[in-house]
């Protein structure tokens, strides 16, 4: 019964143990963010590096994309997205709220009235 136990320990370790290294301390993550000029591009990097485990953010204006490298062990895509909604960027998944967009500079504006 001893060996048993045992053998049922060890597999879930063994489990475990897989399951914390498939997380990338370097992975590579594109972004839909939408933005104008290079006020949002500083904006929007800013917003990014601010979330810890960010370790690269380029924006590209001409794609309407952010490039990112993060640590998966400190944070997420989901994370970044938030930080940059709560910016005034939208991005596919997350939207700024009305009052934080209207923060931005007139310039930065991309939303049409129709989906203003």
């Amino acid at each position: 019964m001893k060996k048993i136990v045992l053998v049922v320990f060890m597999a879930f370790l063994g489990l475990n143990a897989n399951a914390q290294e498939q997380l990338n301390k370097n992975k590579k993550v594109e972004v839909e963010v939408n933005g104008n000029c290079d006020m949002c591009k500083k904006r929007i990097e800013k917003a990014a590096y601010s979330v810890k485990g960010v370790k690269s953010a380029t924006w590209h204006a001409d794609h309407q994309d952010l490039h990112l490298i993060i640590d998966e062990t400190k944070c997420t895509v989901l994370d970044v997205e938030k930080a940059i909604a709560k910016a005034g960027h939208d991005t596919k998944d997350i939207k700024a709220t009305y009052e934080q967009y209207e923060k931005i500079h007139g310039c930065c504006r991309y939303r049409t009235e129709a989906n203003h």
